[in-house]
């Protein structure tokens, strides 16, 4: 009988101590492969070169680094953006997204694999509910997108970066700046872990990430807002927005008959009162559907009812994801979407569009490969 590998990246130090003396090992062993996990940021066993090969070996046989492996990367924008696909044990997919901008590097990262909250316009709730990623498995793609970006300045295409005002080698960070929880999954749908894996990597003995690089975007799951507003970190907080009104909202995000725009946004401005910090909203512009003046007015209303608070607009023309049967605005009507907000003192910027051409923009991450390891696993059972 195979025994389950032990998730590494899931144990702090105390607990992977407490494992290693357990496997028959001294203990400052834990502390120095917790060095090579969080601080080296080291993929394979055989290249934690400070342990001694007998070791390595019995972590081959014994452990994993993480459940995710790593099955295709993908690059875009000039060598400036990369899609990692990873495949869990059952070969459920999930997806990590590298971008890189002038002087600043952010990694999108995924909670779950597949998707309950059925937003219509996301590519990822098509695939439904699959799995909840484990906190290794979640901060794994943030190490992933750093050993990455290592990568990026010998394949920039000076054409392509130029596009995004990247003018060579140094204007790429040599580490990450901003770690994203927004990719497949609802991070409030897995809170626990998703707080574990922000608390793995803010550790200043490992991999000593800021509290304030951490964002993590909802759909509007109000009691996780209400949770994190007494978290001592501070973690910065998006929602995704999409629509002014219950209707149109409840009609593209199924949550909103749940948790209605009027209770989101008063945990929002409860959120903002007690922490002090901004909020930013994620609007996701569709053509004739929620991007006319009269539905920014309506977010305008919406945003100021009540006296004006700590937030930000992103604007997001609607990404191409098949078989929805939407499109996104026209230039024209997402700069009038804007000017109208800016007009009545609403912060509102269009977000910088990245990864279209390996889908990986915003709400196009749908598990690639994942029909391909399913249909492979089937043929192998059978």
């Amino acid at each position: 009988m195979n025994m389950k590998k032990v998730n590494l990246l899931d144990l702090d130090l105390d607990a992977l101590t407490t494992q290693v003396k357990a496997w028959g090992y001294p203990a400052f062993r834990a502390k120095q492969l917790y060095r090579q996990l969080w601080v080296n940021a080291v993929a394979r066993f055989e290249d934690m070169s400070d342990l001694p090969a007998a070791f390595r070996d019995f972590l081959n046989e014994h452990a994993c680094i993480s459940n995710l492996r790593l099955m295709l990367e993908r690059e875009g924008d000039g060598g400036l953006t990369r899609k990692a696909v990873f495949a869990l044990p059952g070969n459920e997919t999930v997806e990590a997204v590298l971008m890189v901008y002038p002087g600043r590097a952010t990694v999108c990262v995924s909670s779950q694999a597949g998707c309950p909250m059925g937003c219509v316009f996301c590519a990822t709730a098509k695939l439904g509910f699959l799995q909840d990623l484990s906190p290794g498995d979640i901060a794994h793609q943030v190490l992933w997108a750093q050993r990455a970006l290592a990568e990026v300045p010998g394949r920039i295409e000076p054409e392509g970066a130029a596009r995004h005002r990247v003018h060579g080698p140094e204007d790429v960070p040599a580490r990450l700046t901003n770690a994203v929880f927004m990719g497949m999954g609802e991070p409030f749908n897995n809170y626990t872990n998703w707080r574990a894996s922000v608390e793995r990597l803010h550790d200043p003995g490992g991999f000593n990430f800021g509290a304030r690089n951490f964002t993590v975007s909802t759909v509007g799951l109000v009691p996780g807002i209400r949770k994190l507003m007494d978290d001592p970190l501070q973690i910065n907080l998006a929602i995704s927005l999409h629509a002014a009104d219950d209707e149109i909202r409840s009609a593209m995000m199924p949550v909103n008959k749940r948790y209605p725009i009027a209770e989101l946004i008063a945990s929002v401005r409860d959120y903002t009162e007690k922490t002090h910090r901004r909020v930013s909203f994620e609007y996701v512009l569709i053509e004739g559907k929620n991007d006319d003046l009269e539905e920014a007015r309506k977010l305008a209303d919406l945003l100021l009812m009540g006296g004006k608070f700590p937030m930000h607009v992103n604007l997001i023309p609607l990404n191409p994801v098949d078989d929805i049967g939407m499109s996104r605005s026209s230039r024209e009507r997402v700069s009038a979407f804007r000017d109208y907000l800016e007009s009545r003192g609403v912060p509102a910027t269009v977000r910088i569009q990245r990864g279209m051409d390996i889908d990986a923009a915003c709400g196009q991450l749908a598990g690639d490969l994942a029909r391909d390891l399913q249909q492979a696993a089937a043929g192998t059972k059978g």
